[in-house]
Order: structure tokens, then C-alpha cells, then sequence
């Protein structure tokens, strides 16, 4: 917050009154705690929630004589921030905005100080039109910096030409070197600020590319030369504890960083291919996710069956979908919901990706032969209420989890099926008994993730192709009269649902800018949720095909995933597009 004279502080207390912002006795009742807390009246009607800190620093500025900018929700364009270097800007929290009639225009926290603007436009050389924003505002656009790439490049660069210099020196020296050092946390800078959940270093025959994958999507960021390969992949190797001179047989392995603020676990899998080594990096940050069943996109119908399931005492609640699709964050959002101090709660994971209070979580560990199946085993020793396993993955740890849900336990787990009723036939083919499936399995879960639309929208009106697929999809879903709406609604879990006899639908797309490439921010879940009625556990039993359940949990209400993401568009979470790339091929 700005520094203020008493003075200023006197005409900002009045103007409070004055405009009605703030009622006498919440300022009298603000300065009598400053006086005690050693802290000035300001902070003390922010933190007492009087008054909001935006609202706060316009009225500085207000009695400042000074402009005041709101920047919580800006963009502001690469080029302009490149005429005032990232450091600079978080030593002063002063941020550009825009060039005006050859001055920088400039947002700082502390606009009032004369010295430090003197200061900053000397620094610069350039004239300076100072605005004044809330700290909130500025660390917003401190964090639309990217991370220079380039000096990636130069790195590449000056490690190529190290290497060339000293051919024969050992491979630990060369790796060891500073610009190795330097590229490598430069990529994983930028892949965090780019929210990537993997890095990918491939080499090919003259080159080594380096793509991201972000909100889903693959991109590529940049090439090096195939010259630098060997260091970087060592370099990957050492901070992982790995072998440096293994390149016949994958390793995988693991460390953590400390990236712009957050603590970010990395996963590493190496492996050889034809032109070397091949190196993905998962990155888990582990501040990213609150686990909250419905700000990942359960709604409606599915979260109704989800919580009856989890609320049973025994049985099977099993998620399903490819690599990459939130499985484990649903069992971890699944475990919060009913984690408290009288059941004991005991995971099995490889790995464990996001460490939580109150669960007992074990590491599965191949090498010393803590495998999912011994894990398993001895967990059924330990009095566990709940037991999580990260994966089936053979018939020995699909039947002792049977085994652990027919006992008077219930059992989290997934599995990789493309759809919520292909995990029934799955277990069969895994040699479980279908009257066991049947008694034990309670919910299943089929889940895609999805990129959100940004903030920066536009609404339209859909296309007669487009309006024609929603009928196709979930006309049988929306409200038929404007009497139903509410209804339906409702059930749904969709606020004011559009009628299934529109001739056109509005929708949005996002804006396309550097941070929210092809207008997308972020993803989140399409569902769906089947409950194991008398019905399906009779298909089971009678080892009926995953089409024949599908159909049977349609019947009985199911809301498949491409219906789920439809629902999704039409509130203008994601869009139509978006759902039919990831649910070609659902129902």
C-alpha cells in the first residue's frame, strides 16, 4: 500500500464518510485497533473487510490527485512489456502499460514516492506517466511476463561451443557446466508459467526439440542443437539420481524445484530411441488443485451418484480414462470428501503425486519388490476403514482389491477404459468372477478433461450445424417448456438450461492472446457417473459387453460425457469444438 501523509490519511478518512464507503462506527472501530495494533487505519478497514483493496487504492489515488488504473483483469501486450525488464519492474512493483506521445506509461503501487519515480525514469532514461494500482494489480501483469527463451539459446550456444573445446573431457565435467544449468531451469521456468503438465525433449536426427504440453495440447517451443544433447539429458539424469552412462534401458525417476514461487514436483521417464535418449518431465505443482468435486465440473446427476457411493461402508468406487484425464485427481477430490479423524485411510500410489493430511500414503517401490499386489496385501493388515489404489494394472491387484471391498472395506481405484461401463468387462477380462464385480462394485467413473474458455470472451449465436448437434446430443436433456426449466435445471446441475426446441443456442468463444493461446485458460472435467443397479449387475453376471451397459445406464438416467460437455458449453464453460476433440468417440 501507497505511503500517506496524516494529511492524506485525514482526507481519505472523510472521503470514506463522505461517499458513504465506509459507516462512522466501522472507522472509529478501525482506528481504535490500528492504535493498539501499531498499524494505520487503512490496513485495518481492509483486513476487517470494510472496505476491498482496489477500492481502497482508487480512493488514494483519488486524494493523491493521481490516476488510478485497475489492472486485476489486464493483459498487457509482450511488446510493451519488454521496454521495462522484469527485474526492474518487480524492484519498484512498477509495470508498463503503453507508450503515450513518447512517455511509458506506468502502473506502481507506491506512485505517490517522487524519489522512486525520479529514480525509476532516470534508471530508464525515458519520461514516465505514473498511474497508481493495488499490489494485486501489478503481480497480475508481473505475471504476464514470459521467460525469455532465448537465453536458452545462448546457453545451447555456449555449452556447444565448450563441448567442441573439450571433446575428450568426462562426461560429469561437461554436464556440470553453468549454461547447462542455465537452459535447463530456463525450460522448466517457462513450462510453469505456461501451466505445462509435461516437458518433452526429443531428439531427432540434426536437432533436439523441446515441446509442452499445455491444457492438454502439445506445442512446440523451441530446437537446440543436436550438440547439446548429451549434457542436458546427463543434467536430467544427475538431479534424478539416475545413471548417466545408461542409455540402453528406460530409467525413471524423480526431484523437486522451486519455480516462480511454487513448489513443483518433476516425474522423469527416459528412455533410448532411435536418435538418443528421449526425456518427458511431469510436472505436478503441488499449490494447483483444492480437490473440490465441484470446481473440477461435477454437477447434477453425477455428483448426487458419486456421494451416495462414497457413503456406502464397503464396495468399489473405480474411475476410468486415458493417461492424462484426472483419474487421481478425482480419487484425491473423492478421499477429501470423506476424510475425518474416525476412519483410518491408507493409499497406495505410484507415485504419490499430491502428499494430503490425515492419509496414510504408501510409494510403490518395483526395485525392492513393493508392488500394488504386496502393497495391497499388507494394507489389509493395517485395520484400514479405506483404501486407495493408484492403479489396476494386473489380475493379482484387481482380485485383492475384490478381495479388500468384499471384507467390509471400501476401495478406491482406476483403471484405463475409454468409458465408464468398459470397466465392468475390463475386470472380467482380468479373471474376476462376474458374480463378484456385481456385489462389489458400487459407481463407476469415465472422465475427459477439457480446456476451459478464458475470461476474454465473445458470445455468438450457434450455427445452424451447430444447433443441430446440440438437439442431436441433448435435446432429449434440455427443458421442453419454459415450466420445466427449473426442474431440470436443477437435476442437471446446470443453472437456466436453454429449451430443446431453440433454433439457435448462444455460446462463447475465448480470445486468442499469448496466454490463452486459440482463446482457452485452464481445463476441467466431463463426466460420467453409473451407478451399479440391480439392472447392470445383472448384465454382469450375464457378461453382457460394455455397448449393452452403456445403453442400460442411459436408460436409467446416466449423462454420458459428451452429453456432460454439451451441458458445459451451453454455460459457457468450454466450447462445442472442444468437446467433440475429446469425445469423438463417446456416446
Amino acid at each position: 500500500m501507497a505511503l500517506m501523509t496524516d494529511d492524506m490519511l485525514e482526507k481519505l478518512v472523510a472521503l470514506l464518510r463522505e461517499e458513504g464507503l465506509a459507516r462512522e462506527q466501522d472507522i472509529a472501530a478501525a482506528t481504535e485497533q490500528a492504535v493498539k495494533e501499531g498499524k494505520t487505519v487503512m490496513v485495518k478497514l481492509v483486513e476487517n473487510k470494510v472496505i476491498d483493496e482496489e477500492l481502497l487504492v482508487h480512493a488514494i489515488a483519488n486524494v493523491s490527485g493521481l490516476p488510478y488504473v485497475n489492472l486485476t483483469h489486464s493483459v498487457v501486450d509482450q511488446n510493451v512489456l519488454a521496454l521495462l525488464s522484469q527485474d526492474i519492474a518487480e524492484r519498484f512493483m512498477a509495470v508498463p502499460l503503453a507508450e503515450v506521445q513518447n512517455r511509458l506509461a506506468v502502473a506502481m503501487i507506491d506512485a505517490n514516492n517522487v524519489q522512486a519515480v525520479d529514480y525509476l525514469a532516470s534508471f530508464i532514461q525515458r519520461p514516465l506517466k505514473v498511474f497508481m494500482a493495488s499490489e494485486a494489480g501489478v503481480r497480475h501483469v508481473l505475471e504476464q511476463y514470459k521467460t525469455d527463451l532465448s537465453s536458452v539459446d545462448e546457453a545451447a550456444e555456449a555449452s556447444q561451443e565448450e563441448a567442441e573445446a573439450a571433446r575428450e573431457r568426462d562426461i560429469k565435467t561437461i554436464i556440470q557446466d553453468s549454461p547447462i544449468s542455465r537452459a535447463l531451469s530456463t525450460i522448466l521456468e517457462y513450462a510453469v508459467k505456461s501451466r505445462a503438465s509435461d516437458i518433452h525433449v526429443e531428439p531427432l536426427e540434426k536437432a533436439l526439440k523441446i515441446r509442452c504440453r499445455i491444457d492438454g495440447v502439445l506445442r512446440e517451443v523451441m530446437q537446440l542443437p543436436k550438440t547439446i544433447e548429451p549434457a542436458l539429458v546427463s543434467r536430467i539424469k544427475i538431479l534424478s539420481n539416475l545413471k548417466i552412462d545408461e542409455h540402453r534401458v528406460p530409467q525413471d525417476g524423480q526431484f523437486t524445484v522451486r519455480v516462480a514461487n511454487k513448489e513443483v514436483d518433476l516425474r522423469i521417464a527416459i528412455s533410448p530411441v532411435v536418435w538418443g535418449e528421449q526425456v518427458i518431465i511431469r510436472l505436478l505443482d503441488k499449490s494447483g488443485n483444492t480437490f473440490v468435486l465441484e470446481e473440477m465440473g461435477y454437477a447434477g446427476r453425477a455428483l448426487r451418484m458419486i456421494r451416495k457411493g462414497i457413503r456406502k461402508p464397503n464396495g468399489m468406487i473405480l474411475t476410468s480414462g486415458p493417461t492424462g484425464s484426472g483419474k487421481s485427481t478425482s480419487l484425491y477430490a473423492l478421499i477429501k470428501e470423506i476424510k475425518d479423524d474416525t476412519v483410518n485411510i491408507i493409499t497406495l500410489e505410484d507415485p504419490v503425486e499430491y502428499k494430503m493430511d490425515g492419509v496414510n500414503q504408501i510409494q510403490v517401490n518395483n526395485d525392492v519388490g513393493l508392488t500394488f499386489a504386496t502393497g495391497l496385501r499388507s494394507i489389509l493388515r493395517q485395520d484400514p476403514d479405506i483404501v486407495m489404489v493408484g492403479e489396476i494394472r494386473d489380475a493379482e491387484t484387481a482380485n485383492l482389491a475384490v478381495q479388500a471391498a468384499l471384507t467390509g472395506h471400501l476401495v478406491f481405484s482406476t483403471l484405463h477404459t475409454n468409458s465408464a461401463a468398459g470397466v465392468l468387462p475390463r475386470l472380467l477380462d482380468m479373471g474376476i468372477e462376474p458374480f463378484l464385480i456385481a456385489s462389489t462394485v458400487n459407481t463407476v467413473i469415465g472422465q475427459r478433461l477439457v480446456r476451459r474458455v478464458s475470461p476474454k470472451r465473445d458470445t455468438y449465436s450457434s450455427s445452424e450445424l451447430e444447433t443441430q448437434s446440440i438437439h442431436e446430443t441433448i435435446g432429449h436433456l434440455l427443458p421442453a417448456t419454459k415450466a420445466d426449466i427449473a426442474r431440470v435445471s436443477e437435476d442437471l446441475g446446470y443453472p437456466d438450461l436453454p429449451l430443446a426446441t431453440q433454433n439457435a443456442y448462444t455460446l462463447v468463444k475465448g480470445k486468442d492472446s499469448p496466454s490463452t493461446p486459440r482463446g482457452y485458460s485452464g481445463r476441467a472435467g466431463v463426466f460420467e457417473v453409473m451407478d451399479i443397479t440391480e439392472e447392470i449387475q445383472n448384465l454382469i453376471v450375464k457378461r453382457a459387453t460394455s455397448s449393452e451397459i452403456q445403453r442400460m445406464g442411459i436408460e436409467q438416467g446416466m449423462v454420458t460425457m459428451r452429453e456432460d460437455g454439451y451441458l458445459k458449453a451451453l454455460g459457457g464453460l468450454t466450447t462445442l469444438e472442444e468437446v467433440n476433440r475429446v469425445a469423438a468417440n463417446m456416446a
